[in-house]
C-alpha cells in the first residue's frame, strides 16, 4: 500500500479506479480527467454498461491510458454520516477489489472516491479506504501494489495519517 501525491492518469498501473456518477458521465473531477485522457472509445464502452449503483464497480477497457483497466466505481454523497454513507463508501472499495482479483490485476491506484464533489470528509474517506485496502490485503495475494493517489496535498497528508493510524493499531 503507498500513498502518493499526483494524478492518477498518469500512473503505471494495471488499473485505475474511476470515481464516477451512475451514469459514467464523465461530468466532473477524476471522472472528466480520465474520460478526457482515454478518449472517446471509454465513453461508447460505459454507455453499454446499463449505469452504476453506489457502491458497485464495473470494469472497462483504458484505452488511451497507461493502465489496461478502469474500475468504476460510484461513491455516496455526504448526507452528514447518518445514511449509511460509511458503508456505501466501504462497498466501493471492496467491490473495486474483488473486480481487480476477478480480472487478475496485480497494480492498482485509487483516487479519494467521494471526497470532491459529493463532499465526504476526507479524513473519514481515507481511513475507511485503508481499513478496506489493509482486509483484502490480509485474505488476497493476487494484487500486489495498491496506490492511494492523491490529488492536493490536504487528501495526500489524510491518507498519510490513516495509513499510519491502521497499519500501526
Amino acid at each position: 500500500m503507498a500513498v502518493i501525491a499526483g494524478d492518477i492518469i498518469q500512473q503505471k498501473v494495471d488499473a485505475i479506479v474511476n470515481a464516477t456518477d451512475r451514469s459514467f458521465s464523465g461530468g466532473g473531477g477524476v471522472d472528466y480527467a480520465i474520460h478526457c485522457a482515454a478518449g472517446p472509445e471509454l465513453r461508447e464502452e460505459c454507455l453499454q454498461l446499463n449505469g452504476c449503483r453506489k457502491g458497485e464497480a464495473k470494469i472497462t477497457n483504458g484505452y488511451n491510458l497507461l493502465a489496461r483497466w478502469v474500475i468504476h466505481t460510484v461513491g455516496p454523497v455526504w448526507q452528514g454520516g447518518n445514511h449509511g454513507e460509511g458503508d456505501i463508501l466501504a462497498q466501493c472499495y471492496r467491490n473495486c477489489l474483488n473486480l481487480a482479483e476477478q480480472y487478475s490485476i496485480r497494480t492498482i491506484a485509487f483516487p479519494a472516491i467521494s471526497t470532491g464533489t459529493f463532499g465526504f470528509p476526507t479524513n473519514l474517506a481515507s481511513r475507511i479506504a485503508v481499513t478496506e485496502v489493509a482486509r483484502f490485503l490480509q485474505k488476497n495475494t493476487s494484487v500486489e501494489k495498491i496506490i492511494f493517489s492523491c490529488f492536493g496535498q490536504t487528501v495526500y497528508d489524510c491518507y498519510l495519517v490513516a495509513i499510519q493510524e491502521i497499519l500501526d493499531s
